[in-house]
């Protein structure tokens, strides 16, 4: 099977049913996104499939042929961080850190969708948990880079 990711074509020879965030994780050793709990309720492994946020730990990677995969590693660079990356940093958002590549590729996918997103906006598309309540945080940091967009 051939996957697109990041932008680069990758073949792996895996069963087509096996989580797309375990190809990533341990066949591919991209270890950006999280495992948190296995059924599509925390978003730690979030990740953009044709722009749209996909819980990776349910995806076949069956789905992902043909596709475009983006993770965290996809989402900026050292030289040239993403407007969330920065403002991120500047909020103050992380703490353990754990859910953070989730919630990043959640919020990419929606100031793409949303460039000005109101809070209600904010509210429903990031349904990532966070156990340390950084949400706060999350809000701002998200209004932040969407100002940084404009």
């Amino acid at each position: 099977m051939d996957l697109n990711i990041n932008g680069k074509a990758v073949p792996v020879a895996v069963d087509p049913a096996m989580p797309l965030l375990w190809v990533l994780r341990d066949v591919l050793g991209m270890t950006g996104t999280k495992f948190g709990c296995g059924v599509a309720a925390c978003g730690a492994c979030t990740v953009r499939i044709d722009g749209q946020p996909v819980r990776s730990c349910v995806v076949p990677t069956s789905a992902a042929v043909g596709r475009k995969v983006q993770t965290i590693e996809g989402l900026g660079d050292p030289g040239k961080p993403h407007p969330l990356q920065v403002a991120w940093l500047i909020e103050q958002v992380p703490q353990c850190g754990y859910c953070q590549s989730g919630m990043l590729m959640a919020a990419a996918a929606l100031i793409e969708k949303k460039p000005k997103p109101t809070d209600a906006d904010i509210d429903e598309a990031i349904t990532n948990i966070c156990r340390c309540g950084t949400y706060q945080r999350v809000r701002a940091a998200i209004k932040r880079a969407a100002g940084a967009k404009a």
